[in-house]
């Protein structure tokens, strides 16, 4: 059994190693590790590319992280594709094709969370849509979705593994997002469509 859950673990962290935003940039003549805020996902892939550019970066990374997650449920169930969307979204963040240097994992969370836990998931994403278009802020949406979408979980399904595992996926995006944070506190943060200050 042990040995499953291994082979789900590396499949799904080597899937989410590869870096959409990277090869989408490159195909466009820039670099989003150089451009922008420095990250290789969908919200900086908007911001220096434009939306054509983080749609294709965020779908790559939403299929990715799919992807990843069918194959872990296929191995090892339910617990097979939790693995697989934590492990995906640590690729996805830490790659180690590209230098350990990535993006924040949001696409792929978002994928993980609406693909295993779907009616949760949905609120979740719905609730994220909601705050970043009253708001305008990525960063803000993204972390309260995690942040529902833990919370329901804690009231939905037992609280080992599943709600563990949820609240895993969260501090990775506080983590992710500790630089947002920081910028939300001093009133520098960047709002959608606004040039980076």
């Amino acid at each position: 059994m042990i040995w499953k859950y291994l082979l789900i673990a590396l499949i799904a962290y080597l899937l989410g190693s590869i870096s959409t935003g990277i090869l989408v940039s490159r195909n466009s003549g820039h670099n989003l590790r150089e451009e922008g805020s420095h990250n290789t996902g969908a919200s900086n892939a908007l911001r220096v590319l434009g939306l054509k550019g983080g749609a294709m970066v965020f779908l790559g990374d939403f299929l990715k992280a799919l992807i990843a997650v069918l194959i872990g449920k296929w191995i090892g169930g339910l617990n097979g594709g939790m693995i697989a969307g934590l492990c995906v979204v640590l690729g996805h963040n830490w790659p180690v094709f590209f230098g350990f240097k990535g993006g924040k994992g949001i696409a792929c969370s978002a994928a993980v969370l609406t693909t295993l836990f779907p009616l949760q998931g949905w609120i979740a994403a719905a609730l994220c849509l909601l705050v970043i278009y009253i708001w305008r802020y990525i960063s803000v949406g993204s972390l309260t979705m995690l942040a529902s979408f833990a919370l329901l979980i804690m009231f939905t399904q037992p609280f080992w593994p599943t709600a563990v595992w949820a609240l895993a996926l969260l501090a990775l995006g506080v983590y992710r997002h500790r630089s947002n944070l920081e910028r939300l506190k001093n009133g520098t943060e960047n709002k959608i469509g606004q040039k980076a200050k």
